[in-house]
């Protein structure tokens, strides 16, 4: 298994990584990650709808930032999040970026049934 050309652990800025996280087709793909704990670049991208090539530039930021970690195994990219790196640097960020993708997606979804519920 080989490993794509991605920044030590120590070289790792916040900055970088609240940038690459600010991005809504980045933020679901380490949404899903944080679910999956490791997936193909392939298997991520067929749930989103983003061409290829951009879909290849978001894995680029993310990995370039420190936020995921890519190996080569054969054909295929294998993606997963930094957790651990992430967490040691910057306790907590990590969980609260997930938990407020989380809350604003569950907010989205129950907007429809509340407008529902009030036209009645």
């Amino acid at each position: 298994m080989r490993e794509v050309s991605q920044p030590a652990a120590e070289a790792i800025r916040m900055v970088d990584v609240l940038r690459a996280l600010a991005d809504p087709v980045r933020l679901d793909i380490v949404q899903r990650l944080a679910v999956t704990g490791e997936e193909s670049c392939n298997a991520i991208g067929e749930d989103l709808d983003v061409h290829q090539t951009t879909l290849s530039h978001h894995y680029r930021v993310l990995r370039e930032a420190g936020v995921t970690w890519t190996t080569i195994q054969g054909r295929s990219r294998l993606v997963r999040l930094r957790r651990e790196d992430l967490d040691a640097l910057f306790p907590g960020l990590l969980a609260s970026v997930l938990n407020g993708a989380a809350a604003q997606t569950d907010a989205r979804a129950a907007a429809p049934r509340e407008a529902r519920g009030s036209a009645r």
